[in-house]
């Protein structure tokens, strides 16, 4: 069970974040979430697809990591003098994963008989990375926020401004039609055959036959760059059936 408190450099002086990826730290997920703000990233080392989340009736891009339940590809053996993330073998990890124990809730105050919404950092103290022996430390010895936590700001901010300019980006890719239905049949080596449907990708051919004015619009809100990321990201699937390749001949192999 979460529990969650605000974030505090008096009641939190003391606690650590576990910073490495593994399957007993809760990062054996096969896919995430991602927004406008990070698909430059995103897109150089994951394949993205859309779909219509069925409870909140809204679009989302997801990340795949993997092609079956619990499974993360990118999820290898720590290695300290090479790896930029400990334990994830890719360049950029998203921001939903990230962010670890870490949220942005919005609090509610009242200033001048006004009331006023302030974005705070949460943190669940009942999540696997959250300790007090091993990490970095959250806050410096005068309280200021620590490099790690500064971090993790920036990590959050992507994820707050990125959620309404996602939303924005999706009302303009259908305000066009530019998606439509993908089906995935996937062959592995060992015969194993998967189909991946229910998501939707940019259509090529439609973004390339709007006009000039639809593809200016879409250009200054920079939504036709991110049409584009996410077309250009599907090559990323290859990647990751090559991975599952070799898991499968290792576990042939034992």
């Amino acid at each position: 069970m979460q529990k969650i408190e605000v974030l505090n450099n008096i009641t939190h002086e003391q606690l650590k974040i576990n910073p490495t990826f593994s399957a007993e730290l809760g990062d054996n997920i096969v896919s995430t979430v991602t927004f406008l703000t990070e698909l430059s990233q995103v897109q150089k080392e994951y394949p993205i697809l859309c779909r219509k989340d069925a409870e909140t009736n809204e679009y989302q891009a997801v990340v795949f990591f993997g092609f079956e339940k619990d499974e993360n590809l990118f999820l290898t053996e720590m290695k300290t003098t090479v790896q930029k993330h400990l334990g994830w073998n890719a360049e950029y990890v998203p921001a939903a994963v990230a962010r670890g124990p870490f949220s942005i809730g919005m609090h509610r105050e009242l200033v001048d008989g006004l009331e006023t919404h302030n974005a705070m950092v949460h943190v669940d103290l009942n999540h696997p990375k959250t300790n007090y022996e091993n990490g970095p430390k959250l806050f410096l010895e005068n309280g200021g926020q620590s490099p790690y936590l500064n971090h993790i700001s920036k990590t959050l901010e992507i994820i707050k401004d990125g959620m309404h300019l996602t939303k924005l980006m999706f009302d303009a890719f259908n305000k066009y039609q530019l998606l439509d239905s993908v089906v995935l049949d996937i062959e592995f080596q060992n015969q194993t055959k998967l189909k991946i449907s229910g998501f939707e990708t940019i259509n090529t051919d439609k973004l390339s036959q709007l006009n000039g004015a639809a593809l200016e619009e879409l250009n200054k809100s920079g939504f036709l760059q991110a049409a584009y990321l996410i077309a250009a990201s599907m090559s990323n699937i290859r990647k990751l059936i090559d991975w599952k390749n070799r898991k499968l001949a290792a576990g042939d192999a034992n």
